[in-house]
């Protein structure tokens, strides 16, 4: 990044212009002026006229302060965080730096306790430059119309429930839900995992699924069963009259598509269903 246009928040790579008992000064540009790079970061072998990848952001007396640590969670992003100090303006959370993460009273949803984590946005407010954190989650979402097909894999962070199902972000853009009927394992806020699109709908709402499209199931699953079988020995005490927790912690998919699987590959003649498990059909 030019130097003329670091900014509080962003990760920029700024040449050394001066050495001080503290650290090493580093050219921002005009906005922010030769910013300190403390001596517990400056990297080993750093020179006058080098550069050095660090990140921007204000320590505890607000003014610019550079590191080489990179954040848990930047600027722009959602991200999963315990808050670990309370004080009269909010509470502190850990996200990586020394200096803690501002999350004001007016950016809790209801107040928050010190050991549990929260997922919350990060941003840089414009009137400050402070960076800061808001649970206030849905002034985040982008706006946009949703730009996914149905059965694309996108990267989902829960955030929490309604009568629904779960609510998850997609892609740090925008928020979908994860209905609870879809759902066989536990999940919690802040979770990070794997989904896909189901549906968009007309209003822009999304249907998510933890699980992939069916082509990969019917095709990707029948193999994974017989591999399964296979090193088994020829069998495997489970079939589709198993509870549906029980095939998802074996297997990691829901019933419905277990059955499906089975199926096919019983019609196929490669295995036989029983009333106590599957196995391999006789060759």
């Amino acid at each position: 990044m030019n130097p003329s246009m670091a900014e509080i928040g962003e990760r920029a790579e700024l040449v050394v212009m001066r050495e001080a008992p503290m650290g090493v000064f580093l050219d921002a540009g005009p906005h922010l002026g030769d910013v300190l790079l403390p001596n517990s970061d400056v990297p080993k072998g750093t020179l006058l006229g080098g550069k050095v990848d660090v990140f921007l952001y204000r320590d505890s007396e607000d003014r610019p302060i550079a590191t080489t640590r990179m954040p848990k969670v930047m600027p722009g992003e959602f991200g999963y965080l315990e808050a670990v100090q309370s004080t009269d303006v909010g509470v502190f959370l850990d996200w990586g730096l020394p200096k803690e993460l501002l999350l004001p009273f007016r950016e809790q949803k209801e107040p928050c306790e010190v050991g549990r984590s929260y997922v919350v946005h990060v941003y840089v407010d414009e009137v400050t430059e402070r960076i800061v954190a808001s649970r206030r989650l849905s002034r985040f979402f982008s706006k946009e119309e949703p730009p996914y097909i149905e059965g694309e894999a996108v990267e989902l962070l829960l955030y929490g429930k309604s009568d629904l199902g779960y609510k998850a972000i997609i892609n740090n853009e925008m928020s979908g839900v994860i209905y609870h009927d879809s759902v066989f394992r536990r999940l919690h806020a802040g979770e990070k995992t794997d989904g896909y699109v189901l549906k968009v709908r007309d209003d822009g709402k999304i249907d998510l699924s933890l699980y992939p499209p069916k082509q990969y199931l019917v095709e990707e699953l029948e193999e994974k069963l017989l591999r399964e079988l296979e090193a088994r020995g020829g069998f495997w005490h489970i079939s589709d009259k198993s509870p549906a927790e029980e095939i998802y912690k074996a297997v990691g998919v829901s019933k419905k598509a277990f059955k499906r699987a089975t199926g096919a590959l019983y019609k196929q003649r490669k295995i036989v269903i029983g009333p106590d498990g599957i196995s391999l059909a006789p060759r």
